[in-house]
């Protein structure tokens, strides 16, 4: 399931735990700093210094004076806070829509943190890339003081420049130039106006913030947002600078609160946070059988007799005891090949995200069930027919560092990983579940749209069919029916686009059929040297679009780099989405780089020509936790220009991945995922095939492998 309805049902099942682990007792308030009304740190309607948490994910949902804002902020690293934002302003009269809606990003980065003498200083970029409704920028400095004047609990005191919104009272000057145009509603907006930032008058803000106790917490600002377009246009009055408000920390994860805004106003802030690195369930996972040492070669030398290996019938007999202990455990034996000294088992996981967890248990059902002269293990982890990587690891060293203190990383440093061959060895026998595989599924789906200015969401539902068969190695027949139940995506706006309608034609998708072909399509992939991969598919690849999609990757087990070519020739689908086709087809791929940085950061660059043919990259910057959770952000420059692309100006947007695990508490190997675009337009638009390479090989190289090694024993 994609979409936002995905982040909904995490953000339910984090509140629901946070509520049942205190149901009999009062909340502990976490170091998360509290939220403004456009969902950042801060205290009522300005920032504050403090950064989120590392990795926080934070929704706030604020309304006063006719506005209602919901942000999405999320901490991308220590230093840096990123926020999108959607809103809605009731009486604007804008564009003939009785509610203006518009999106926004911010950009927070933290110059100086906290210590004893000194405050938190930040910078921050508020609606860089949008309208610019909201444009502004601050400079701001926080500090906390525990039971300040003797007083119960700890107080925060900040205090900042701002400009643009920030600066549009109050002025104590313009010390970087005046030049600064006012907000345009009829713009594109996504533009970056660089040569804005930090221009024209500049004001002072600030405030206190005094936590009484574990639930209550007050707030006092001074904000010298004069709110010029909103009072000029009606939508309210503002009478005074001063901001005042009380806040009720409900559980660990939600925070209300209710305020007295600019003189004229009552308003409300709902605040819900939490951290990818704390499951809403602790994660269970039963123990492994334990590691059964052989006894020494001088104590029974004739346990250590080879001549079983000339035997026809030894490898399948072997195979036979090892398989089922790893079927049990949720692992399929693709293949095993075992000589007198050394064997290679490859094996891929039906349960197990975490594929340190893979090995770890490979490696102990091998020494379980292989005779005492096999002496080394080539664990070779495959994905959909993929041979990943190897991790070669020495049957002495499991038997003698089990229960060693910092048993992970002694073992990590006594094995190798390193590139798999394309194939298994000569002689190698194939696991009796391997091949051939048919799988199904039938279930509820859910499309969402976002961002209509008439409904800001929409949806279908239904029910879809899917069915995949696998005969042989990298070989995939797959396919996806739909029937829609309900909905509203067909009564959505039609597209104004000037560029072939690639994507912006989805109304006349959802209006031509309930009953659908999603896709159908055969494909095959596999490994064509030491390091390099290779994909073609053919068929009706997604919702929109049918052809042939082939790939080419290089990416060593051992490199942070990869690169991939991507070539494809496609059709556009008929509305009904059968099997008939239009007549628009291009040629479209795209020659991209893969560097993974390094903590769990992964960037990305794609340069080529999109499906509305028009050329240019698309630049990603994700961030993946240990738990498999992943957030990142991308945007795409090509050369349609701003008024061609239309709102948005350029493709935008933001990726979220959950593991289901996170959820359940037990391995999974399911996600959740959602993509957040402020716009869908037709520029930027790059094909969606399934399978593509780097995405299916990365967990099993080496920077995820060590990265999740510490439960390699588990």
């Amino acid at each position: 399931m994609a979409g936002l309805g995905g982040l909904s049902v995490a953000l339910s099942l984090t509140t629901h735990s946070a509520t049942a682990q205190n149901s009999n007792k009062p909340p502990v308030i976490t170091s998360a700093p509290t939220l403004n009304f456009y969902g950042l740190p801060g205290l009522v309607d300005t920032p504050s210094a403090e950064p989120l948490p590392d990795g926080q994910l934070a929704l706030g949902i604020s309304h006063f004076g006719g506005q209602t804002r919901t942000t999405l902020s999320f901490q991308f690293s220590p230093r840096i806070t990123a926020s999108f934002r959607y809103i809605g302003i009731q009486d604007w009269n804008s564009d003939g829509f009785e509610t203006y809606r518009d999106r926004s990003f911010d950009f927070r980065y933290l110059l100086l943190k906290e210590r004893q003498y000194r405050p938190a200083v930040s910078i921050g970029l508020q609606d860089f890339a949008g309208t610019g409704i909201y444009a502004g920028e601050y400079i701001v400095a926080t500090k906390n003081f525990i039971r300040p004047f003797r007083l119960p609990g700890r107080a925060k005191v900040t205090a900042g420049l701002g400009w643009g919104r920030l600066g549009s009272s109050g002025s104590i000057g313009s010390p970087l130039g005046a030049d600064r145009p006012a907000f345009d509603p009829g713009g594109t907006g996504g533009e970056l106006a660089t040569d804005q930032w930090f221009r024209g008058p500049v004001s002072p803000f600030g405030g206190i913030e005094w936590q009484y106790n574990d639930r209550l917490g007050f707030k006092l600002e001074y904000s010298p947002d004069a709110y010029v377009a909103e009072t000029s246009r009606g939508v309210f009055e503002r009478d005074s600078r001063v901001n005042f408000g009380v806040e009720y920390q409900w559980t660990n994860a939600i925070r209300l609160g209710a305020y007295y805004l600019y003189g004229s106003e009552i308003g409300v802030n709902a605040q819900i946070q939490f951290n990818p690195k704390q499951p809403a369930t602790p994660f269970t996972l039963a123990g492994p059988r334990p590691i059964i040492v052989r006894p020494s070669r001088e104590a029974n030398p004739q346990s250590y007799d080879t001549a079983w290996a000339a035997s026809q019938s030894s490898p399948m007999i072997i195979r036979d005891v090892v398989e089922p202990e790893l079927t049990e455990d949720g692992i399929r034996l693709e293949s095993l090949h075992v000589t007198a000294n050394r064997a290679e088992a490859r094996v891929s996981s039906t349960r197990y995200a975490n594929l340190a967890i893979v090995v770890g248990r490979t490696a102990r059902a091998l020494a379980r069930q292989l005779p005492p002269s096999v002496e080394v293990f080539d664990i070779v982890l495959m994905n959909e027919g993929l041979a990943m990587s190897t991790t070669t690891i020495a049957r002495r060293d499991l038997e003698t560092l089990e229960f060693r203190p910092n048993a992970a990383n002694a073992l990590l440093a006594s094995s190798e990983i390193s590139d798999a061959p394309p194939r298994p060895a000569d002689g190698a026998i194939d696991g009796t579940l391997a091949y051939p595989r048919f799988s199904y599924s039938l279930g509820p789906f859910l499309r969402p749209s976002y961002f209509d200015p008439d409904r800001p969401v929409r949806f279908d539902v239904g029910v879809a069919a899917s069915a995949q068969y696998r005969f042989a190695p990298g070989w995939l027949v797959s396919g996806e029916v739909r029937h829609r139940l309900a909905g509203n995506i067909d009564s959505g706006r039609e597209s104004n686009s000037v560029l072939p309608r690639v994507r912006t034609d989805a109304l006349l998708y959802a209006q031509a059929a309930d009953t659908t072909i999603e896709n159908l399509f055969v494909s095959r992939q596999w490994k064509t040297g030491k390091n390099t991969y290779a994909r073609l598919t053919a068929g009706y690849l997604e919702q929109f679009f049918g052809g042939v999609s082939a790939e080419f990757l290089w990416k060593p087990a051992t490199s942070r780099l990869g690169i991939g070519v991507e070539a494809n020739y496609v059709k556009q689908r008929e509305f009904e989405q059968r099997f008939g086709f239009q007549d628009y087809e291009v040629a479209t791929g795209h020659i991209s780089a893969y560097y993974d940085i390094g903590k769990g950061y992964y960037g990305q660059v794609d340069v080529g020509r999109y499906l509305a043919g028009d050329v240019g990259a698309t630049f990603t910057l994700e961030r993946q936790f240990a738990n498999g959770w992943r957030v990142g952000g991308f945007f795409t420059l090509t050369d349609v220009s701003s008024e061609e692309f239309g709102e948005g100006s350029f493709d935008k947007g933001i990726n979220i991945t959950i593991p289901t695990s996170w959820f359940i508490g037990q391995p999974s190997r399911q996600t959740v995922s959602t993509t957040i675009r402020p716009v869908q337009r037709d520029g930027g638009a790059r094909l969606s095939v399934s399978g593509r390479l780097y995405e299916q090989i990365r967990s099993g190289h080496i920077t995820d492998l060590n990265g999740d090694w510490g439960r390699v024993w588990e």
